[in-house]
């Protein structure tokens, strides 16, 4: 019985122990986890409500490919923006010509939210993130913005590359954005830390 005890004993010491020494991991994880499903939640929360909106199908996916058509007329193309009949998207027209569907995925919130999800759970004082977060966010959503529209525009002219454009390359300009984001906020993070160990 007093073998036991002691065997219950150790195994409480090493799962102790483990636990002190991955306690940054563990708390990172947890963050992590906590931020996104709640920003999550709340993003779900909103497109809930943008249900009968006069913006269709939500505000930002509206907002996006209206600013999108802004940016193909620029370039001097005739653009038409109209809401799909028969889901929530809209219809990308290019010089007459029905192009691609705007969805709410479209509008990088969901990219946004596991941006900001990883730099608050990889972070300690509340201005640098709270900046970089905003920063960032605003980085990421112009950058989808000109993807959107030279993925349109390659479509448009080449249309055999579809898959490849919209499935492969484009979607690797977004993820790849946010990661370097990532590693330049942990190299930035690293360094502010020393700062405080000096000061």
């Amino acid at each position: 019985m007093t073998t036991r005890l002691k065997n219950i004993k150790i195994e409480e010491k090493s799962v102790l122990s483990l636990f002190k020494k991955y306690k940054a991991v563990i708390r990172f994880i947890l963050t992590f986890l906590v931020v996104y499903i709640t920003l999550s939640v709340i993003y779900s929360f909103y497109l809930k409500l943008s249900d009968g909106s006069i913006f269709y199908p939500d505000y930002f996916t509206n907002l996006v490919g209206l600013q999108c058509a802004a940016l193909l007329e620029f370039f001097g193309y005739v653009i038409e923006v109209v809401k799909h009949p028969n889901e929530p998207s809209l219809k990308l027209i290019i010089n007459g010509q029905y192009l691609a569907r705007i969805i709410e995925g479209c509008n990088a919130f969901s990219v946004i939210i596991l941006f900001a999800s990883f730099i608050i759970a990889f972070s300690t004082r509340l201005k640098p993130t709270l900046v970089y977060v905003l920063t960032g966010s605003v980085f990421i959503y112009i950058v989808n913005l000109f993807r959107i529209t030279i993925l349109a525009l390659g479509m448009f002219h080449y249309p055999k590359y579809e898959e490849v454009l919209h499935n492969i390359i484009f979607p690797g300009i977004i993820y790849g954005l946010v990661f370097f984001l990532w590693v330049f906020w942990v190299n930035m993070f690293s360094n502010l830390k020393m700062e405080n160990v000096e000061s």
